[in-house]
């Protein structure tokens, strides 16, 4: 067995990311959109975003996606992690922390003033996973569906 290794995701990826994805989505009581693989794609460029994958044995079991925004508070860019997700089947071996620190060190190499993330109801039991990388809670989100 070998080891999890961390990379940039690739073209590839594309099929296995979109079944992960799908165990999130369920998981926090929603589905896939038909428009994910498309947003997949452009991640890969690296110009709004990427996608992180932990991969073992030829089989990735997590990734983390982050878009970067641009924001005048921060003269600059910010990132903003998007999703998180490891398969169940591969829990325990730390990959969610791996990714989120990859995820960190991408985003302070390219200039990032700050990295944020959303928890939602489903999913605010994470807080102290992410507390434990530095994450500090702050203020409440509001959003509208167009």
């Amino acid at each position: 067995m070998m080891s999890v290794q961390l990379r940039t995701a690739r073209d590839s990826d594309r099929t296995r990311c979109l079944a992960l994805l799908g165990t999130l989505r369920a998981a926090t009581g929603g589905t896939v959109p038909p428009e994910a693989g498309s947003a997949f794609d452009r991640l890969l460029d690296g110009k709004r975003g990427q996608v992180h994958v932990a991969e073992e044995d030829g089989l990735v079991l997590g990734f983390a996606a982050v878009s970067y925004n641009l924001a005048m508070r921060f003269g600059g860019e910010y990132c903003q992690l998007e999703e998180l997700v490891v398969d169940p089947d591969a829990r325990g071996k730390n990959i969610g922390g791996r990714l989120v620190e990859a995820v960190l060190a991408a985003a302070k190499a390219r200039g990032c003033a700050e990295c944020g993330l959303y928890l939602v109801p489903a999913t605010t039991h994470n807080r102290p996973f992410y507390e434990r990388y530095g994450f500090v809670a702050l203020d409440v989100e509001m959003r509208i569906s167009l």
